[in-house]
Order: structure tokens, then sequence, then C-alpha cells
């Protein structure tokens, strides 16, 4: 990527690594991603036998810890730990803090697999799959408040108010995305504003969190970062629903489109189809019973009308900003491991 100081004329002063792995990006805060796995097994911990099984599902299942990833390694920034009590007392709030927002990302997913009534997570069956459409919500509303109430017991308001706002952020993202009657009519500013609630709100707030962490004066410049990384990201997380198999992803390929959902490839497709093509795309919309064949003829024309390189074109836009907000922060390795998570995020294929 080129960054908009290199375009004036200036240095680059972070210069992004290619084909990097998740792997690699976590390593300066590996041993502190075990210590948030099991903080998040102590928090939903309960004597309820169900509230137990459907917890030990939800752990099994959760992802790469991406987001506590991004907190830790935000807290880090000025590598000024130290081995006193006041270093040890912001590792401690650091894993805490990522705790408690990944059992709030869980609980997004969870309401998300309710509400789409979504068979399979990560190739995993989900709550409401494995066990119940009712159990899938209430233990989307267990996850929330017991990550709350965790934060409580911190004292810290900052925090607090951090997540809460992206919760509630996030709640209008949805409902946002319920109140969409005519998914052909969706705008590419409301699809913005749509992923900026649902994706990029938590990402800022990953970010924000670890500076109050450890890294308070780059509060504003990692949170920035954060919401134009989380803008890329589902930006790339909605072309690999297009362009992704079962077998990458852990979902049906174009799911998306079987839920006649309406991302940035398609939106700008529409603006440019035939409208022979068009009557294409309204079949599948109007269909109930969507088919593989379906789905293959709308992802053709889709990619024949320019919809990849457009959505991959506008991703790249917000990964370059991200770049530039790094590009004051102490040159350290956490902040290394920020930069090569912009190209982890636009390279990823699951």
């Amino acid at each position: 990527m080129r960054s908009a100081a290199a375009e004036d004329g200036r240095q680059a002063s972070v210069s992004v690594p290619r084909g990097v792995t998740l792997q690699e990006i976590q390593r300066p805060v590996r041993d502190k991603l075990d210590d948030v796995s099991s903080a998040m097994a102590r928090i939903v911990a309960s004597d309820m036998p169900l509230v137990g099984q459907v917890g030990a599902h939800l752990l099994a299942m959760r992802g790469k810890l991406f987001r506590p990833t991004l907190l830790l390694l935000s807290s880090q920034v000025e590598e000024r730990e130290g081995s006193g009590k006041e270093g040890e007392a912001g590792r401690d709030k650091a894993v805490t803090l990522a705790a408690a927002l990944e059992l709030i990302h869980l609980a997004t997913l969870v309401h998300d697999d309710a509400v789409d009534h979504s068979a399979l997570r990560r190739g995993m069956p989900t709550v409401n799959a494995l066990f119940s459409h009712q159990i899938s919500v209430i233990m989307g509303d267990f996850l929330y408040s017991t990550a709350l109430t965790h934060l409580v017991g911190l004292g810290d308001l900052e925090a607090l108010q951090a997540l809460t706002r992206a919760s509630t952020e996030m709640t209008l993202g949805e409902m946002r995305q319920l109140a969409v009657t005519e998914p052909l009519r969706f705008t590419e500013r409301e699809y913005y504003a749509l992923i900026r609630s649902k994706t990029a709100s938590l990402m800022r707030t990953a970010c924000e969190l670890g500076a109050l962490a450890g890294a308070r004066q780059y509060g504003a410049a990692l949170g920035d970062f954060g919401e134009n990384l989380g803008m890329a990201f589902q930006i790339a997380d909605d072309l690999l629903d297009y362009r992704e198999e079962k077998e990458t992803t852990g979902k049906p390929s174009g799911l998306d489109l079987r839920e006649h959902k309406v991302t940035l490839p398609l939106i700008h497709a529409l603006r440019e189809m035939s409208p022979s093509s068009r009557k294409e795309v309204e079949r599948l919309f109007n269909s109930e019973t969507v088919t593989d064949e379906d789905i293959a003829s709308v992802v053709r024309i889709v990619a024949e009308n320019g919809g990849f390189n457009y959505a991959r074109e506008r991703g790249d836009e917000y990964a370059e900003k991200a770049h530039d907000a790094l590009a004051n922060l102490p040159d350290t390795v956490a902040r290394s491991s920020l930069t090569a998570s912009i190209s982890y995020v636009m390279e990823r294929h699951s």
C-alpha cells in the first residue's frame, strides 16, 4: 500500500509487511492471550449445568481472539510495562478488559446466529442449532451481563462507558439491518453506516481499551486505527462470503446472498449490470429457496460488473487510513504487530 504521507512527499514511518500470519502478530502477547482464555472461562462459569454446557460450547468455538489481540497490543505500544506493581496492574487490567470484550463479541455472534437462524459458525453447530433458539437468545444476554458485571469490578468508568457505547452501537446496527425492507435499494452510504456499527465500533473499542490499560496518550490514534481496520475487515469478510468455499470459511458459500443480504460487491454491481442481469438478481432475492446454481449465477454477475474489484479498492482505502493512524506511535514491537494486522485483514482467507 502507498500511504498518504508518501503521496505528500513525506517519508512513510510505517511499512506494512506482506504474508504475515495471525500467529506472528500474536507472538508478543501470546502468554496474555492464554490468560484471556482462562479469564473468559472463569467469568462464564456457573453452577447451572445448562449454562455450563452452552458456555463450554461457545468457548470451544470462540475463534482466533483477534479483538483481544488488538487490545493487548494497543496496551503495549509504549513498551513500558515494567516489573513493578504498576506494570503488573496494567497487564492484569488489559487481560480483564480483553476477556470482557471478547465475551461481548461472542454475545453478538450468538444473537446474530439466532436472528439469522444460522446452523453453522466456524464449522461448528451454533447455539440455536445445538440447543434451541430460546437458549441462544438468553445465553447471549447472559454473556453481555456477566461481561459488564465483571467490568464493574474493575471500577474503571471509562472502560465501562467505552464497552457499553460499543454494545449500543452494535445493537443499533443490527436493528438497522433488520429495518431494511428492500435489500436491492440498500445504498453504499447505508452499508458503511451498518458495518461501522456492527463491526468497526467494537474494533475501535478494543484499541481504545488497550490505550486505557497502558498507552493512554495514544487513545485517539489507536481508536482511529481500530475503526478503519474494522471497516477494512468487514469489507474483506463480505468479499470472502462471495469468493470462498465452505471448507475455508466454515460456513456455506454465499451465505449473505442466501439470506438476501446486500453487501458492497453487489451494491456496486447493481449500478453497472444490464437489465437482464438485474432480473436474475431480483429472482434470487424474491425466492424463498435459493439453490447453489442461483448463488453461482449472481456471483458471476457481480464479478463481471466489477463488484469484487470495487469492494477491494474501498477496503484498501480503509486499510490505508488504519496504516496512517499508526504513523506517530512509538517504534515498538507492538506497533509492528498492529501494522502487520492490516495485511492480515486484507489477505486472509478465513
